[in-house]
């Protein structure tokens, strides 16, 4: 992706404010050396790491369940919830999930969830 591409969309996901530093920066020819650096630049690089994380999360619970053979249904009785509840866990755009909940996903898939501090 080309760098105005990149800077079109960050004017579009961030405050101007931030967007007009970064693109003068870049005027300048003081470019970062990733994507990453420009997420930090503008602010927003912790907000779209959650959002990752969230995804891939979603992501490896579905395939569990379609490795398993398990419905939506199923799922959510093996997890004590709703099957809303679990539609919202399985949201790749909803970040809102707590530690628990994951658990009983986990659990239900008989996998286990592992964190870490870095």
């Amino acid at each position: 992706m080309s760098a105005k591409k990149v800077v079109n969309r960050a004017r579009a996901a961030a405050p101007a404010k931030r967007v007009r530093r970064v693109v003068a920066a870049r005027a300048r020819g003081r470019v970062g050396s990733s994507f990453d650096d420009f997420l930090h630049e503008t602010g927003d690089y912790e907000a779209v790491k959650s959002k990752a994380i969230k995804r891939v999360l979603a992501w490896q619970i579905s395939e569990a369940m379609r490795e398993g053979g398990l419905t939506k249904a199923e799922m959510a009785k093996r997890m004590s919830t709703s099957r809303s509840q679990l539609d919202r866990l399985l949201d790749p755009a909803n970040d809102d999930v707590t530690l628990s909940t994951l658990a009983r996903a986990a659990e239900a898939l008989g996998r286990e969830i592992r964190l870490e501090l870095a």
